[in-house]
């Protein structure tokens, strides 16, 4: 059974008198396990794709089967339920709160989950937190203020994030549009870690080719609709692509002043 399954979607926005068609009947299955990348110009419909198929959006018409069950036409509460328990993001612009630890960061969804995580002990959550930093090689850095680490580093602890309540899918919105290649790759090396290791599925939108290509399927849009669903022929390997490149400069650390400014203000 398919983990995500559209069908003949559509999506009207009105801005003033004027009606904008952002979908016009897209359908589209994906398998659980999948990492689907999505690509597409400017306005091509990808960013409202990712919007319903996140359930941060409803379709203005047809139908939404996300693990089996129609969330189309679900009520606002029952979607952030929804997404809190079976959707991890991840942004372009890390979202990070910034006054705030890494740790703190990460442990934010499970003070908003609705499936009995707020129960947990403040230990049960830090243990929980500190896993999946872990699990992103960042353990290290857990006190750590946001403007204390390099931007991949605060694109691991989104992902970190993301991972905290354990979703069957993480759908990562231009992930790498404020990385440099080097970075790039290592973030990519992770979602493709936890695609093979976990069996998340992965939903990547992007509008850079090659970033694409670290996919297994690779879908396009274009004035609403697909016109394009293919498999990813040549697929990179972000592993073998870091090993081959030569060895990182050491990380920066931010001078004495800009880390006081990190600290948090005691009142």
């Amino acid at each position: 059974m398919p983990i995500i399954e559209v069908r003949n979607l559509t999506k009207v926005y009105t801005i003033g008198e004027i009606k904008v068609h952002a979908l016009r009947g897209v359908s589209l299955s994906v398998e659980a396990g999948e990492f689907l990348a999505v690509t597409g110009p400017s306005g091509s419909g990808k960013s409202t794709f990712m919007h319903i198929a996140g359930c941060l959006d409803r379709p203005s018409s047809g139908t939404y089967i996300l693990d089996g069950k129609d969330v189309s036409k679900t009520s606002k509460d029952d979607l952030a339920r929804v997404r809190n328990e079976k959707i991890g993001f991840v942004f372009q612009g890390f979202n990070l709160l910034s006054r705030t630890t890494a740790l703190d960061n990460v442990e934010l969804p499970l003070l908003y989950n609705s499936n009995g995580a707020t129960k947990l002990r403040a230990k049960d959550r830090h243990d929980r937190a500190m896993k999946v930093l872990e699990a992103v090689n960042l353990g290290s850095r857990f006190h750590h203020m946001p403007n204390q680490l390099s931007g991949g580093q605060q694109q691991r602890v989104a992902i970190a994030r993301a991972l905290i309540n354990e979703p069957s899918i993480i759908l990562a919105d231009e992930p790498t549009g404020n990385l440099d290649t080097r970075t790039s790759i290592e973030v990519m090396g992770i979602f493709q870690r936890l695609n093979r290791e976990r069996g998340i599925t992965v939903l990547l939108i992007t509008h850079e080719m090659d970033i694409a290509e670290y996919g297994t399927r690779l879908i396009r849009f274009r004035d609403g609709r697909v016109v394009a669903d293919q498999k990813v022929i040549h697929r990179r390997n972000a592993d073998e692509e870091l090993a081959a490149l030569p060895p990182p400069e050491p990380d920066q650390i931010p001078p004495p002043e800009e880390q006081a400014k990190a600290e948090p203000a005691h009142h």
